[in-house]
């Protein structure tokens, strides 16, 4: 007869080391876990502080829409360009009108076809003082 002996194997091992938690599991809350964190806030200071967060960045687009009205109305009042707003927005534009003045004179030079058509000066129409006689030869005589 043979001699059967079984033999058993254990996988456990005396001196177990838990693994380094990575960033994933760091990203959970604390009561979550099921411990109490020293770093963990209230939960009403957290609300709190993301409301206000809220409230900053709701205020910072009204700023953004607003500085960019400004920036179309400072362009509007040149009076140089047909179209204001193809003078792209800069905020270095609301600061210094210096730099405001430049950016217009460099974007009519690179596109003259976008300077404003308005006329300027007396184009010989409108309303004329009725205190001077009116003279055809005078009037041909001023426009040589």
């Amino acid at each position: 007869m043979t001699d059967e002996t079984t033999t058993t194997e254990t996988d456990e091992t005396p001196d177990a080391v838990e693994p380094e938690p990575t960033p994933d599991d760091l990203s959970g809350d604390a009561t979550e876990k099921g411990g109490d964190d020293p770093e963990s806030f209230p939960r009403d200071y957290v609300e709190r502080l993301r409301k206000e967060a809220a409230d900053a960045r709701v205020r910072a687009k009204d700023r953004d829409d607003l500085a960019e009205r400004l920036h179309l109305a400072l362009v509007t009042a040149t009076g140089r360009l047909a179209d204001p707003t193809d003078l792209p927005y800069d905020e270095a534009h609301l600061e210094d009108e210096a730099a405001l003045t430049a950016a217009v004179d460099a974007l009519l030079a690179r596109k003259p076809h976008l300077a404003s058509r308005r006329p300027a000066g007396s184009v010989g129409q409108g309303a004329m003082t009725a205190a001077e006689p009116v003279s055809l030869l005078g009037l041909m005589r001023a426009r040589t």
